[in-house]
Parts: structure tokens; sequence; C-alpha cells
């Protein structure tokens, strides 16, 4: 055995005699119930003390703390370290830099001793991170569930807001004439089905009413006749005049008082044909029109539609009945949903792009025909998808990994084939089951350690497969509790060179 070794193991043990010689003559003063109490404890063997407020601090002797509180001693029977193998120590300051036997760095504090079943020993995998809870709690570590929830792709592009189409009409007269009044003259306005919009004088209606009136005569003068074909040829000549008309938009309660009265109306009205906002006037009153001039257009608002470009390569992804979600800066904090209800069937040459139409409901009228809209479609849906929060993912260049968590503060590296990614979560194919656990936050750390423990038993396997281990001498078995301090010669011992620590001093 090495002599500095043993020189080193014999001065501790000599300082922990002193400790316990220098604590004698108060714990003589104690009272009985208290000296059994401390002889009981002397006869359960003390490994070390430990800080009562910092438990990785400790010290070899009794000591206290910054706020005068004693140090903890830690029994034989509590921890069990024969029970633990000790692999190496390593520097607690560079965790690259182990060594065999303990040792100290260049600052005086102790290599940390690394266990065998923290390395992944006893069937855990590789890399399998054990941390003690308060440094659980300390460094922040959050976990989440593995769960099945539907995951769609996002493609986000910018939205033109529209009319919508099938629920616009521009209305034109059937016939030329003078607008004589105009009963809706503000665009904006809400109208309903039916409501008056203008009156118009137009000799062809004029001259229509006219006929109307004529083979209405007729057929009252005829319908009691005896003669089957007078009756049938006047009725034709009556419904002809009635439907010419109705052709010429004359509406239909005219056309009642037309009958009742027998009094030729100069002006007939033109109505609404559904329920809307007049968004464009193209007369005013006076104003000689013809079929071709535009008299209103009207648009129902409550319903719009939104073009979007989708780039050819995401094409595929996109299918009818997808849902898309809007977001419009005239309402923040809003998010309209909608779906994709037509793909055009051809694509831009200069942009590469084919343009999608999305319809929205619009019942507030907060959207405007002519915004800008941010679009978000939630394509290609995956429904009952095994997800977890994306933060959970590890991704090192080749592979993506999680750390699940086997035990209270026990973490396995898991590697996972990834799926897609969408409000938050990913995809995960496979690697996990549903119902474990995944940590969501101080995976960098966890991970560092991982692979630091991973790496350290890759080494000691090689070293013990090449016999390259049995170079360095293992001290971990060692039992010096027995040694008795009396058949070392103090005086043949040159302490002057040796740094002593003070009583108490926590390394």
């Amino acid at each position: 055995m090495n002599k500095n070794t043993v020189v080193a193991a014999a001065v501790a043990l000599a300082l922990g005699a002193a400790g316990g010689y220098l604590l004698a003559p108060e714990s003589s003063q104690q009272p009985a119930g208290e000296a059994s109490q401390a002889s009981a404890s002397a006869e359960r063997k003390i490994l070390f003390y430990r800080n009562p407020m910092n438990p990785a601090i400790t010290s070899p002797v009794p000591a206290k703390d910054e706020m005068g509180m004693d140090y903890i001693p830690v029994y034989a029977d509590e921890d069990k370290p024969k029970e633990r193998k000790i692999l190496f120590y390593r520097n607690p300051m560079n965790p690259a830099i182990t060594s065999p036997v303990p040792a100290k760095d260049e600052m005086g504090m102790d290599y940390i001793p690394v266990y065998a079943d923290e390395e992944g020993s006893g069937g855990e995998p590789a890399g399998t991170v054990s941390i003690d809870p308060v440094t659980v709690q300390n460094i922040g570590v959050r976990t989440a569930l593995v769960e099945q929830r539907t995951l769609a792709r996002r493609l986000n592009s910018l939205g033109r807001i529209d009319y919508n189409e099938e629920r616009l009409t521009r209305l034109h007269p059937k016939t030329s004439g003078w607008i004589e009044q105009l009963r809706i003259d503000e665009t904006g306005t809400d109208v309903k089905r039916g409501t008056i919009l203008l009156s118009i004088y137009s000799p062809d209606l004029v001259a229509a009413q006219r006929e109307y009136l004529v083979a209405l005569k007729n057929w009252e003068s005829v319908k009691d006749s005896a003669s089957p074909q007078v009756r049938l040829a006047t009725k034709t000549v009556l419904d002809s005049a009635r439907e010419r008309l109705e052709l010429l938009d004359a509406p239909a309660h005219q056309i009642r008082e037309l009958e009742q009265k027998r009094k030729i109306r100069k002006y007939l009205h033109i109505h609404s044909p559904f329920k809307g906002t007049v968004m464009n006037i193209g007369a005013r009153e006076g104003q000689y029109v013809t079929p071709k001039d535009e008299l209103y257009m009207i648009a129902d608002l409550n319903s719009i539609w939104v073009y979007v470009d989708v780039y050819e390569n995401e094409l595929p992804w996109v299918k009818l009945g997808d849902e898309a979600e809007m977001r419009v800066r005239a309402a923040p904090g809003r998010v309209f949903k909608g779906k994709v209800n037509f793909i055009y069937p051809y694509i831009d040459g200069k942009t590469r792009t084919v343009r999608v139409r999305l319809e929205f409901d619009n019942p507030e009228r907060i959207l405007k025909p002519g915004m800008f809209a941010n679009v978000v479609l939630h394509v290609d849906p995956q429904p009952g998808a095994l997800v977890v929060p994306s933060q959970a993912i590890v991704r090192s260049g080749s592979r993506e990994q999680v750390f699940v968590v086997r035990a209270p503060g026990k973490f396995e590296p898991r590697e996972v084939t990834l799926g897609l990614s969408a409000d938050g979560y990913t995809q995960i194919l496979s690697g996990l089951k549903a119902g474990e656990q995944v940590v969501t936050s101080a995976t960098f750390l966890i991970d560092s350690e991982s692979k630091l423990r991973e790496a350290t038993a890759k080494m000691m396997e090689a070293m013990s497969a090449t016999g390259a281990g049995d170079a360095g001498m293992d001290m971990s078995d060692m039992d010096m509790s027995d040694m008795d301090m009396s058949d070392l010669d103090m005086e043949d011992m040159d302490m002057s060179d040796m740094d002593m620590p003070e009583q108490g001093a926590s390394r």
C-alpha cells in the first residue's frame, strides 16, 4: 500500500479521535437521559456530518454552520455505504477528470465518489441520471404526461378578405327608363329582402300594364263563354301579359293593385332580392338608365371569403374541410375559425403558389372586405396522436431523445422517433407509451450529466475488459474502522508538511 495513503488515513483517524477527546468533557456534563442517548448513538458508526441547511456540504468531524447550527451526523446504517460500490472519484469542478482513489483538486476540494448504481448498473439503461430531490427542486425540473390528442400541421400564410360571391348581387334594370326616386341612397345601408330600393318610370312598363288590363278585360268578358277555344285563347293572352310584367321586375303587390284598381301606375318599384348591405349605388334621381347600368351592388357580409396562397410543396397536405384560424389587426386577441371550401385548379407561374379559398362566419361584421389577415391552416390532421410538449425533446444532431421519469429523482434517456409538431406539441412515432412522464424543463442540465455518465460507464467497461482498471488501486473496499491508533508511532511521523484542517471546518 502506498505510504502516503496510509499516512493520510492515519491522520484522518487521529483528527477524529482528537475531536472526540475535545468533546468528551462537555458530554460528561450532560444529564443522565442525554448521556444514555449519546451512548446509544456512539454505538452506531458515524460516517460524516452534514450541513443542516445544505446537505451537499459535509465534514468528517463535528462542526457548526454559519448560523451556529450543529452539523447532523450521518450513520453507517442510514446510508449503508458497504452496499454501494464506488467505481471512481470525480473532480467536483471538472467532471471529465477522475481518479481511482480518493483525491483533492487544486483548490483542496474532495473528489466526489461515483457509485455503481449511479452509472446504469443493476439493469438500468446507460446514462440514467439519479438526482437528489432537493437538487431536483433547485434546478426547476418539471414533468408532463405523454398523452394522445388530435394534432395537425400548421401552415402560416397571409390572407386577403373578400366578399362571399355566393351572397353578392348586382342589380340592373330590365328596361330603359328614368329614376324617379331613390329610396336607398347611401352606401353601407342594411336592407332586408323585399325592401324598396327605387322607383323607375319606363315606357315599356307602362305599355305592359296597358296590355295586361286589356287582356284582363277580355278574359272577364269571355270566361263564361260556351266556346272552350275562345276561353283558352283569351286566357293565354292574359297569362302572357302578366308574365311580361313579371319579367320586367314589376312587383307582385303592384300587379295585384293594378288588377283591383284597373289604373295604370306611372312608376314601378324595384325591390332588394335578399338581406344584405348596399356596397355601391350606380344611379341617382332623374338619371336615365339602361339594362347595362348597375343600379346597386348588395352583399351579405355575415359570411366572407378569405384567399391565401399555398406553396406547391405544401399543397398535398391541404384538403377540403381543413380547419383554419385567422387574426386581424382590427380585432386584437380575437381568433376567427373557418374552413377550406375550395382549392383552385391552377398554379401561379410567377409565385409557384396555389390559391386556396376559406369561408368564415362574420355575424358581428368585424371582418371587412379588403382587410389583410394572418391565417393558420391546420392541415393533415392526425387524430389520436401520441404527443409530448415540444420542450421535452432533446435534439443532439443525428438523434432525438427525451428523459423519462423512472422513479422520483431518477431519469432515463430514451431515444424517440418524431412526427409532426404543432401548438407546442410534438408527435412521438416510437419510443414512448401513453401515461409515461417526461422531463420538460432543465433538460440541458440532465442531458449533460447523462452523457457524462454514459461515457464514463463505457470507459469503465472497456477498462474492465482490457484489465487496464487494475493499474490503479481501488480503496473503496478497505475498512479501516478496526485500526488501533496505539499501533501507530506518532513520534516517527513528520506532520510538519501536512495541511491540517481546523476543527469544525467544512470540506
